[in-house]
């Protein structure tokens, strides 16, 4: 018993002891939670707030950026300074309607200020769940008017929407798609863009020219261009298109991709309907197919492509063929085979026939290789199951170019040509076309007989 007692004695004084230690911190070289804050920030814990955000109006937003990395401390302090009124104008300029900042030095220069704010923020707000960053960013950026869908009065002339891409894109940069799933859905949230697109896509193509100007250039230029890897490219595109219907679809990227009046900067619907058109008109719609067709864009299958392209062929009216041949060409080979192979297999020998002489009509204007086209027509000619079928098509290959020549000549015969002699012009190429086509024929059977 005495020995119990006296060890309960003994433990009394260490308690007591542990406590007071508690008590002296002040006097110790031990920091507390409050003091360890404190340290973080240096020899800025000498300066009140004040003093400290007047440094900050000194630095850039690179350096600014740079500084958040130092402590959680700072990096608080620094969110605190851009919330400000001061901060928050100093870090967000809105010279974006300057025509001499186009192209030019001052035009880099705000766009590179804003790539860096978009990493300035992506480390203040590291360690904010997804949700919560963004509501934060929301709150900083959203009396730029300049970076909504409808906030600018002359979108073509401004470059706010090309920085809130910057900008995006190095806040985003890394995330895992889950969080850029989020992303995507706080844009379409904020800026109604879902029912703008409704709008019009079920509307007369030209009917509602300002809202498809602005939804042209809020996809582009905040969404789509800024992208250095095109896996990137694709999920933002994905995220614009996959809600809606295939003909939907086809509108959409005809929409954001098509060609543009160089006056207004307005979709020219009925470009494809009308004339046959160029290389520069058709190139943005080919880089976005391709984008589709690469095995990176997980959630296109090759048949969903495809199908995409036979839709995009009638808006708004079915084109005519030489442009869906430029297109196919452009395209590159695989999306062009695959798209000749699905006709064939699908028992679309005539309409294939007619494809394969204006894709020999494009080569001989755009000064492609002919030999290119005679090998895709080969290529596919094995696609069909039995020697009948192939010699129908084949059959039908010569069949269009005769149509076609008789047609142009009965044309012009009739007295329908234009000032510039467009017709002649037309049947020159045609005839030539013809000629080096089967000339390319000639050399592949000669130099092989056994083919």
């Amino acid at each position: 018993m005495i020995s119990t007692v006296n060890s309960s004695f003994t433990l009394i004084p260490n308690q007591k002891y542990r406590r007071s230690n508690r008590r002296s911190n002040q006097f110790n070289n031990i920091p507390d939670a409050d003091s360890q804050s404190l340290s973080t920030l240096g020899n800025f814990k000498a300066l009140p707030l004040e003093i400290f955000q007047m440094i900050l109006d000194y630095l850039s937003a690179k350096d600014i950026s740079m500084l958040s990395m130092v402590s959680k401390a700072i990096s608080s302090h620094l969110i605190n300074y851009i919330s400000t009124s001061s901060g928050n104008r100093r870090l967000l300029p809105q010279d974006f309607h300057n025509l001499e900042l186009s192209g030019k030095k001052q035009g880099r220069c705000i766009l590179e200020h804003y790539r860096s704010l978009g990493l300035l923020l992506k480390r203040c707000t590291l360690l904010l769940p997804t949700k919560e960053r963004l509501k934060y960013i929301h709150k900083i950026i959203s009396e730029v008017s300049c970076f909504k869908i409808s906030g600018c009065s002359n979108p073509l002339h401004c470059l706010g929407l090309q920085c809130y891409g910057v900008f995006l894109q190095t806040l985003t940069a890394g995330w895992d798609e889950l969080e850029c799933h989020r992303v995507y859905n706080f844009l379409c949230e904020l800026s109604n863009l879902p029912r703008r697109v409704q709008t019009v896509v079920s509307s007369k193509p030209g009917s509602a020219r300002k809202l498809e100007l602005r939804i042209r250039l809020f996809c582009r230029s905040v969404l789509l261009n800024h992208w250095a890897h095109q896996s990137d490219s694709a999920f933002w595109l994905t995220r614009i298109l996959k809600p809606w219907p295939m003909v939907n679809q086809a509108r959409l990227l005809y929409l954001i991709f098509g060609p543009v009046s160089s006056l207004d900067g307005h979709v020219v619907w009925h470009k494809m309907t009308e004339e046959p058109t160029d290389e520069t008109c058709l190139k943005g719609l080919a880089d976005a197919i391709k984008l589709l067709y690469d095995t990176e864009a997980k959630e296109w299958t090759a048949d969903d492509v495809i199908s995409l392209v036979d839709e995009l062929a009638v808006v708004p009216r079915e084109w005519l063929l030489e442009n869906s041949a430029r297109l196919l060409i452009l395209s590159g080979n695989n999306i062009c085979f695959t798209f000749m192979a699905s006709k064939a297999v699908n028992g679309r020998a005539v309409e294939l026939a007619r494809l394969v002489v204006f894709l020999a009509l494009v080569c001989e204007k755009d000064l492609y290789c002919m030999d290119w086209a005679v090998k895709m027509m080969q290529k596919v000619c094995k696609v069909f199951s039995t020697p009948g079928e192939r010699n129908n098509f084949l059959q039908s290959v010569e069949n269009a170019f005769a149509h076609m020549v008789m047609d142009m000549l009965h044309s012009i015969m009739s007295g329908d040509r234009d000032e510039e002699n467009g017709s002649f012009l037309h049947l020159f190429h045609l005839v030539n076309a013809q000629a080096n086509f089967h000339k390319e024929i000639l050399y592949l059977t000669m130099n092989n007989p056994s083919a």
